[in-house]
């Protein structure tokens, strides 16, 4: 048997022309779609809700939701959502803006109070409404055909039962970890005796599925006017933030017109500002 295995690689060397990947495992090809992320429980979690039938947005929505509990010093409901998604059907591309603004309270005269002179790129202050989970919602009326709560059963699960945590992870998770201990809750749900999480440990979010649960469960509203907004801003209140609660009631994602560019012979599509695709195009451009 290792005698035909060493007689197959030159044959598949020659097989697989220029490039020899000979060495590697065979690549993932599929006639029903693919799901591709930073981590490989969102990708199957985004596969499985293709196989149900759903749409890619559907998918998409699913895995990032997961990725909110696999790779949290990434991704989560805390933070803001770009899209944009290419309808086979029409040949139509459509762009999605969900970034929060900030505080109504944030003025330059508050910050400037308090001794600073730039923008501070950490802390209180540095938060905005977090946008996310309006964007999935928008998304879904759009393109989505499952039904809501179906995206999110996966993260919950996994946010429940817990997951091995992978090694990149880790080492990201590690680094925050001096700013996870300075505040109680972000030591008490994201460390286990002070630190992070090591490569291959099971870590659990139960908090975090809760949470999940009632945006199952009540829609996008749950997060902006209901428990969840309601903790948000306690939070925000404890550590001297200046938003108050119409700053995240009346919040909702915007549809834009996508930017476009031509380069090596095809069409390069990024969403509008305020997202940072105008800045890749430039540099295509130039």
């Amino acid at each position: 048997m290792r005698f035909l295995l060493f007689a197959c690689l030159p044959l598949l060397a020659v097989v697989l022309g220029a490039q020899d990947r000979s060495q590697a495992r065979s690549m993932v090809m599929s006639d029903g779609g693919i799901v591709a992320t930073s981590q490989t429980l969102a990708s199957q979690a985004g596969t499985q809700i293709l196989a149900q039938g759903g749409t890619a947005m559907d998918a998409a929505i699913a895995a990032n939701a997961v990725l909110g509990v696999v790779e949290p010093e990434s991704s989560g409901i805390g933070g803001d959502l770009f899209a944009i998604y290419y309808e086979a059907k029409t040949g139509k591309v459509s762009a999605i803006n969900a970034s929060g603004w900030a505080p109504e309270g944030l003025t330059i005269a508050r910050l400037r109070g308090q001794g600073l002179t730039a923008m501070p790129q950490t802390g209180i202050e540095s938060v905005t409404v977090p946008g996310a989970v309006a964007g999935w919602s928008a998304l879904h009326d759009r393109f989505g055909v499952l039904g809501w709560s179906e995206l999110f059963q996966p993260a919950i699960y996994y946010a429940d039962h817990g997951y091995p945590v992978t090694e990149l992870i880790s080492a990201a998770w590690a680094l925050e970890a001096g700013k996870l201990r300075g505040d109680q809750n972000g030591s008490k749900v994201y460390l286990r005796d002070g630190k992070a999480p090591q490569p291959g440990e099971m870590f659990r979010n139960p908090q975090l599925a809760a949470a999940y649960r009632l945006i199952a469960g009540q829609g996008a509203g749950a997060f902006y006017t209901g428990e969840l907004a309601r903790a948000v801003l306690a939070t925000s209140h404890r550590l001297g933030g200046a938003q108050p609660p119409p700053a995240r009631a009346d919040f909702h994602a915007a549809w834009g017109t996508p930017l476009t560019t031509h380069s090596h012979g095809g069409q390069v599509v990024e969403p509008p500002p305020t997202s940072q695709g105008m800045a890749a195009l430039e540099m295509l451009n130039i």
